[in-house]
Parts: structure tokens; sequence; C-alpha cells
């Protein structure tokens, strides 16, 4: 069970790195809100389907998947484990999930495409320096990887207060090595009552930006462009109607907005205004096999699971974050199984329960 990584990883880390990687925003409502909602909903499996051969495989954005299951992009791997972005790419190339790196990686784009062997996406927030997230993209798309994920509901890092109480920054041995590290020096450091990753954020992420400015990112490569942080149906209307490619229904892991929506309740209205237009992506909260299940009846095409990947690197490395991937998908395979649903388009609305579902229309 993944609760048994998490109680490793707890051991070996520090208790300011735990806390980074763990706490949320605010009162931290949200870290408990996106697992509460999934568990609101039940199951309605049917019987006397032919389940003897199942096949949980899918694409996504062209990128074949052993499961509808991917990583979300998470910054730093290395502290959770040496090795970091690079165990993380090799443990999702053996899954066969998709990878999403992270702008603060802590390895090379070039070195974590090398050891992967599945595909990549990566991840962006909209820097003050448009040079340097041109840079990225191309760099991106010149190494192999498959989409840009853009992250849309972080104008500014929201007040952490664990991170505060500890005066966090990263270590000055982990570092972004993607981006120049001038625009980093913020991000390092400790300062009692104060986050080094809050004041990174006032100092470099652009708060500006509209609607409108995503036709300058896709000028840069060929790349799909993928948003992430997006909880209404006013806004998935707004990507579709700007290109957009793909939409990641997220809560940034209960670290951003106080008291917002949980992502699953928010889902059914984004599935149902992008009416099939673009992919649609549920990231949070996501700890079983049956989670994959029930985001694909509310409507997503796949999922995205976070800190349970670093709990495995911290575990055993490459090892144990292939290990929580396996660990999801063999669930999701019982779960077809007694479902009776042989591949993933077989999960539908009907398939749970209707009465705990906001905003669903049947």
């Amino acid at each position: 069970m993944l609760h048994e990584y998490e109680a490793m990883a707890r051991e070996r880390l520090s208790a300011p790195v735990w806390d980074f990687l763990e706490g949320g925003s605010g009162t931290e409502s949200m870290l408990s809100a996106g697992r509460e909602a999934l568990d609101r909903i039940t199951l309605r499996p049917r019987c006397l389907v032919d389940v003897s051969h199942r096949d949980p495989r899918t694409t996504l954005l062209g990128a074949a998947l052993a499961a509808p299951l991917g990583i979300a992009p998470m910054a730093y791997h290395q502290l959770a484990h040496p090795e970091g972005e690079v165990a993380t790419a090799r443990a999702a190339g053996e899954a066969g999930a998709l990878f999403t790196v992270s702008m603060f990686a802590s390895r090379s784009l070039e070195d974590i495409a090398a050891a992967a062997s599945g595909p990549l996406w990566l991840q962006l927030y909209w820097l003050r320096s448009r040079e340097q997230l041109a840079v990225l993209a191309r760099r991106a798309e010149a190494a192999g990887y498959q989409a840009l994920v853009l992250t849309v509901d972080a104008p500014r890092v929201a007040h952490r207060p664990r991170d505060a109480r500890n005066g966090f920054g990263i270590p000055p041995d982990i570092r972004a090595v993607n981006v120049d590290p001038a625009m980093m020096t913020a991000s390092h450091g400790h300062r009692p009552g104060e986050s080094a990753i809050a004041r990174h954020s006032k100092e470099q992420f652009d708060s500006s930006i509209t609607w409108e400015d995503l036709a300058w990112l896709r000028e840069q490569t060929s790349l799909p462009l993928v948003l992430k942080g997006v909880l209404t149906a006013e806004d998935s209307e707004c990507a579709v109607k700007y290109g957009v490619d793909g939409i990641i229904v997220s809560n940034h892991g209960g670290r951003q907005l106080d008291f917002a929506r949980a992502a699953p309740d928010c889902l059914p209205e984004i599935a149902e205004a992008a009416s099939g237009r673009c992919a649609i992506i549920l990231d949070g909260g996501i700890r079983h096999g049956a989670d994959i299940a029930k985001a694909l009846c509310l409507g997503a095409d796949a999922v995205f699971v976070g800190r349970p990947v670093l709990w495995g690197l911290a575990h055993s490395g490459s090892d144990g974050t292939a290990g929580v991937l396996r660990l999801l998908m063999d669930e999701f395979d019982e779960v077809m199984a007694l479902m009776g649903a042989p591949t993933p388009r077989d999960f539908t609305p009907s398939g749970i329960s209707r009465s705990v579902i906001p905003g669903m229309h049947f």
C-alpha cells in the first residue's frame, strides 16, 4: 500500500524537506479536499461482462501509455533522492507512465530525456523573462519532450505556513539546473519566518499574463500546450477558444488557493465544457487504482499522481517510484475486472453514484 512508502519517506527526509513536500497553503484545508471528494464517490459495477482480456492502455496527446496514469510536475526531485528526476524518468519508462518534468527540475532536461524510455512533458511557470521561457521550450522540443504544460494557478506562490515557520529554502547543493542561476538566487537561503520559495515567485513570476499571451508561447515551439490549474467551466471554454490541447484539473496539491473547490468536484463541468475538444486530466489526491476509474467516469482521459512518486523515490529511488506506479496500475486492473470495464473507454458516468457528483448532468 502507498502508506508504507509514505511512512518510510517521512523517516528518511528531514523535517523541513518533508514539510515542503507535504505542506499546503493557508489553513491547509485543501490538502484533504481532493481525497475527501474522491472518497465520496462510489462505484456502480456491471456483472456478466467478459473481462478475461483487459487492456488498460490509452493515448494522451499522442503519447502511448500503459494505463491512464502520469506523473504530475514537482520540483527538485533531488530533495528525495540523489538521482532526482533521472531516477523518476527511469521508473516512469519502466511502468509505461508519462512523466511531466518541472522547469525547476534538479537534473538537466537532456539527462532526464536520456534516462527516459517513456513520454516526457515539460511544465513551465510564466517567468518575467520571456527569453528564459523560450529557451526552455526549445530545449524541451529538441530533447524529445512531447508537450508543454503551463501552470496557470500560480501568479505567485501562496503563503505556506510550514515553509514560513521553517524559513525554508532549497539547499545550496540542489539547484534548478535548467534555469539561469541568477534567476534562482532567491529560492535559496534560510530566513526565519519567510519562505524562499515564495520570495522567489514574487521576484520572478509574471502575474500580468492573460489568455492573449498564450499565442506567444505557442509560437516558440510546435509542441502541444496544456494548461494546469483550471477549476471552472468558464476557463475550460476559454482554453478551447484559445486552442489549448489539454487541461489539467488541479488544486496544485493544496498549495495555492485555500478554500477552493476540490479538483474532482470541478472535473465534470470542465469536461462538459471542453466537450472532447481537448484532453482532460485530473491531478490531486490520487492514492488508489479505483481513483483512476472514478476520474475516467467523471470525464477525465487520465490522472496524474504527485506526492506518492516522491515517497517512492525517497523509499528506494527508481525502484520505489516504479513500485508506486505499478501498485496503482495493478489496482486499476483489478477495478477494471470487478467493474466489468475491460478498457478505459468503458468507464462512463453511469459507473459512479450519481447523487454525490456536483455539477454532473446525466
